[in-house]
């Protein structure tokens, strides 16, 4: 079966073909750690991370390289108004954004280069686009990309450039689309940079943003890669800035196909502050929400369309994955004979649709279908007790497949009755504090489950659900 993605450059769905047979390069934008990332975020995350656990799931070999943005506008400003050294300053988020990436089941990229330790790589690329003559230096003593020089720039975005001024420039990281201008590859330094400085052949200063990404795509990817991702406002400018600095050097095309998120919205507004509708992880977490209850609503829409995320989508999670989890128990406890032979329609027929349906740009929708389907076909043959206990494991391997890509499902967690008893008697002990709202207690009782090496999830109505931790 053959694998289809929209490809925004071309604005259309296309056949997927890697550069090299089996495997694929991938680069993901990843956290400007400034700050802990919030579920906007994390769409473009968990839509990147469902990306590459479909080309696995097809059995490609996956590379992928997330960056890490250490050194901008945004890190340097904030570790100065906090007094502290940028590197202490952007550690502490780069910790909080690992965490999270567990929280949510995301699998890790085989590297998160971080920007401050590549700049070398940096200051070569920048010196090979002045040696070709794309980039100069203004009087400000940076280092600017001359985008009249490269005909093509604008391809991605699909700007119209007949009309735009020339010779204008951008010092800032991020700007508008109507804002084309020659934009900073190499910033000299000046007093609101504090002590954030590298040498360079054309003075002291630091990186732009654009070209940290494409300076360390190229170092661990290649002069050229299979897929780039992130969200649809990272376009423009950023990726744009990207292919017209990275062909500008090499001469080649970079990147074959590229993938783009669309938005989130909370309550059906742009996500804000001041609309109390913004959220981290941390926020979500604080609440009593599960990593897998918003795992599951953040990739519930199509990666193309905007996703409204609310709480209530949440309470919806909750009680599915619980419906989901009393199947998989169920299945667990048939032991009749048999050969499995009565499940292998149903099985087959809702592989087949899954794997049809990821295979289509991610059609998300149809492959949740898919397992409904077959969780609807699960109850109905054992309703009718004609399902034996080989037919309920084929079942449970088709689910354990599908939730290689979905990553929400937990097939094979512990049931309370498999948990040890002095195990499952802490957990009736906390449910009875919970329902006195003895919260102390309740927290100390799930630490003492802790000590006992599992884990008590919270389910709807004041039940619970123990798994090995």
């Amino acid at each position: 079966m053959s694998l289809e993605f929209f490809n925004t450059m071309e604005r259309r769905v296309v056949p997927f073909h890697p550069i090299r047979s089996g495997e694929v390069g991938m680069y993901t934008c990843g956290p400007t750690v400034y700050n802990y990332a919030h579920i906007g975020n994390f769409r473009a995350y968990m839509f990147e991370d469902l990306l590459r656990r479909t080309l696995e799931f097809f059995g490609y070999r996956v590379r992928q390289v997330m960056n890490l943005t250490d050194v901008d506008d945004k890190t340097i400003r904030d570790s100065r108004a906090a007094g502290i050294p940028l590197r202490d300053f952007t550690a502490k988020y780069k910790k909080a954004f690992f965490e999270d990436l567990k929280t949510l089941n995301i699998e890790p990229a085989e590297v998160y280069p971080a920007a401050t330790d590549h700049i070398p790589q940096m200051i070569r690329l920048i010196s090979v686009l002045m040696e070709k003559g794309y980039a100069y230096q203004a009087e400000d003593q940076s280092i600017y990309f001359s985008i009249d020089k490269f005909p093509d720039y604008g391809k991605l975005a699909k700007i119209d450039r007949e009309n735009q001024r020339s010779g204008v420039r951008i010092r800032n990281d991020e700007y508008a689309k109507d804002s084309v201008a020659d934009f900073a590859l190499w910033k000299a330094w000046d007093e609101l940079d504090g002590d954030v400085a590298w040498e360079s052949p054309w003075g002291k200063g630091r990186p732009g943003w654009h070209i940290e990404c494409s300076a360390m795509s190229s170092e661990y990817l290649g002069d050229a890669f299979d897929i780039h991702t992130g969200g649809i406002d990272n376009m423009f400018p950023h990726h744009e800035d990207e292919i017209a600095q990275s062909e500008a050097a090499t001469g080649k095309k970079w990147v074959n196909y590229w993938l783009h998120c669309a938005h989130l919205m909370v309550n059906g507004e742009k996500m804000s502050k001041s609309l109390g509708n913004f959220y981290t992880l941390r926020d979500l977490a604080g609440m009593g929400w599960k990593g897998r209850e918003i795992r599951w609503v953040l990739i519930g829409a199509h990666y193309r369309r905007k996703l409204n995320f609310t709480l209530e989508a949440l309470g919806q999670a909750r009680e599915t994955l619980a419906r989901f989890d009393e199947f998989f128990d169920r299945m667990r406890s048939i032991d009749r004979a048999g050969d499995g032979s009565e499940a292998e329609l149903a099985v087959s027929t809702a592989a087949a649709a899954f794997s049809s349906a990821i295979a289509d740009d991610l059609n998300i929708s149809e492959a949740l279908a898919a397992m409904f389907e077959l969780l609807r076909s699960g109850n109905k043959l054992a309703d009718a007790g004609g399902l034996s206990k080989a037919g309920a494991e084929r079942i449970l391997g088709a689910f354990r497949r599908f939730d290689s890509v979905i990553g929400a499902l937990e097939v094979d967690a512990v049931r309370c009755n498999e948990a040890p008893p002095e195990v499952v008697q802490l957990a009736e002990e906390r449910k009875a504090a919970r329902l006195a709202k003895n919260f102390a207690e309740s927290d100390r009782l799930r630490d003492e489950i802790a000590k006992l090496g599992y884990v008590v999830e919270d389910q709807p109505k004041q039940e619970y659900r123990l798994k090995k931790a």
